[in-house]
């Protein structure tokens, strides 16, 4: 067992006493030394200087109880004990200081002596880690007799080690991502993951984050969940300010995000705050920040690292400490090195970055975002509407195929559910209102999917000439297809998934992932000529 170091105040009224009397008092210091299972090799005792006869009284009086305990007495120069600043300050530099070995010795810092803010101070430099060690609370026993020392407890404020709080802190988390998830049930295991992680983020960071996907991922939504949850974590103060860089557009967009001085310019006829000074003590979130002209990003780099900026027409700056979270579908890497987006301001806000996936890319989504939107309708209208069970099954099996891209993400779901609720009667949707909410779909799809986006796959480049020549028209067609829906999926599992989403169901062994890299070897062709990434 190591050698235990305690540190601790001296007690100016619990330790002190005169006289053969005082033996007879517990006196919390002195009890330290006086436990028969425990030794305590060294004693550090912080003591004022008005004080320092006392102290060496209790250095004189556990030499007697403890031959082998040291006691080291450290003056500390205080003015004012119930001084915060003053007490943390001072305590702080000493342990800075210390020479603590933990390889060698283990340490005590004892809680109970010294006034309630110095008990604060060595729990905060403990929890910090600052002291490298477990606290000690000492308590008198229940019969005072003489030499009895009371009680001594040990506190580790490494909660990980007790399992009760590891529990709850387990349960706040997962309330905490059922909250940005809106407490759907999602089971696509990358976005569950995704969401796992920009919950710790959340709450524990104020950097810049970047979310990154097509139109329709939810990325406001996202954004907007994550401020209410530092919100109601007491960690924000401010407001939640939301913009669309893609509408801010010449002079006008430098004026709406820093402001402007009456007079900057023509048509400036007072003072503006501009969106980053309201977002102060709260969170911005810039949506397709790729929009932004350069020298706007220049400003916002400033803005962001140094907390302050120049409203527009101002002598003097502003200050505005507010947390970035910034929203595209563009790819900024490529932005950069086309010199649309300046490399300085996407290293800054490329610390957390997220790519939210696509509907398409989460078909088992599909299902439990389907019923919370049917919940939300039912909530706002007053109006309760179920799907037949037939109907059911027709919906998601079209919803969940490759012929589904959900090109508009959850704003397509969000209407598609939104038509079929409306015009349901008697709060039945029946398959007759599913098979032509299907037709509206494909229409949509059709329309806005470009014709030379799906003729885009050139199989001469992937199979060569000659090989592509040999293959039937039908072959041709449906290897076309194949590797269409491989380009659009993240993962070759995935890509099976939607491939195969009905025979699927009729296997008692499923592996998807198998059957299409066949399908591709029987062609000559790998999952890496194929991966999106």
């Amino acid at each position: 067992m190591k050698p235990i170091v305690v540190i601790g105040f001296l007690g100016t009224q619990l330790d002190a006493g005169q006289g053969a009397g005082r033996w007879e008092k517990w006196r919390p210091t002195v009890s330290l030394a006086q436990h028969e299972d425990m030794v305590v090799a060294r004693m550090e005792l912080l003591y004022t200087l008005r004080h320092k006869a006392l102290a060496e009284r209790i250095q004189a009086d556990i030499a007697t109880v403890s031959p082998e305990t040291t006691v080291h007495l450290v003056p500390l120069a205080l003015e004012d004990p119930w001084d915060f600043g003053e007490v943390y300050t001072r305590l702080y530099d000493w342990a800075r200081a210390y020479p603590f070995d933990t390889e060698q010795e283990q340490y005590w810092a004892h809680i109970t002596t010294g006034t309630h803010v110095a008990q604060i101070c060595m729990f905060l430099l403990s929890e910090s880690r600052v002291i490298p060690g477990v606290l000690a609370q000492t308590a008198p026993p229940r019969r005072q007799r003489e030499g009895d020392p009371g009680q001594c407890v040990l506190i580790d404020l490494d909660l990980s080690r007790y399992d009760a709080i590891a529990r709850r802190f387990d349960a706040e988390q997962r309330d905490a991502v059922a909250f940005l998830k809106s407490g759907i049930a999602t089971r696509n295991p990358r976005f569950n993951a995704l969401i796992e992680e920009i919950e710790r983020v959340a709450v524990r960071s104020r950097a810049p984050i970047l979310l990154v996907g097509p139109t329709g991922a939810g990325k406001s939504f996202l954004a907007r969940r994550m401020f209410e949850l530092k919100q109601s974590r007491h960690q924000m103060s401010g407001a939640f300010v939301e913009v669309n860089c893609a509408t801010l557009r010449g002079d006008g967009a430098a004026s709406t995000l820093f402001g402007h001085r009456k007079g900057a310019f023509t048509g400036a006829a007072s003072d503006r705050a501009g969106l980053l000074r309201t977002a102060h003590q709260g969170v911005l979130f810039l949506d397709e920040i790729g929009e932004l002209g350069l020298d706007e990003q220049a400003m916002l780099l400033k803005a962001i690292e140094e907390k302050r900026f120049f409203p527009v027409g101002a002598d003097r700056e502003t200050e505005s400490d507010f947390q970035l979270i910034a929203g595209t579908n563009r790819d900024l890497r490529s932005e950069v090195a086309a010199g649309r987006f300046r490399e300085d301001l996407f290293a800054r806000i490329n610390l957390w970055t997220y790519d939210l996936p696509g509907l398409a890319q989460r078909p088992e989504d599909i299902e439990p975002n389907v019923d919370h939107l049917l919940a939300l309708h039912a909530a706002e209208n007053r109006r309760v509407v179920r799907f037949n069970a037939e109907a059911r099954a027709a919906y998601l099996r079209f919803a969940q195929s490759a012929e589904a891209n959900w090109s508009g993400n959850f704003r397509d779901l969000a209407a598609s559910v939104t038509r079929l609720a409306t015009l349901a009667d008697g709060g039945r949707i029946a398959t007759p209102l599913v098979e032509a909410e299907i037709a509206r779909l494909r229409w949509l799809w059709k329309r806005s999917t470009p014709a030379a986006a799906q003729d885009a796959i050139d199989l001469d480049a992937l199979l060569g000439p000659e090989r592509t020549a040999a293959l039937d028209l039908f072959d041709r067609l449906q290897l076309e297809a194949v590797v269409r829906v491989c380009r659009g999926a993240r993962t070759l599992s995935e890509a099976g998934r939607r491939l195969f989403q009905a025979s699927r169901t009729e296997r008692t062994v499923v592996n998807d992932a198998d059957r299409l890299r066949k399908y591709l070897a029987k062609h000559g062709l790998q999952w890496s000529q194929l991966s999106p990434d």
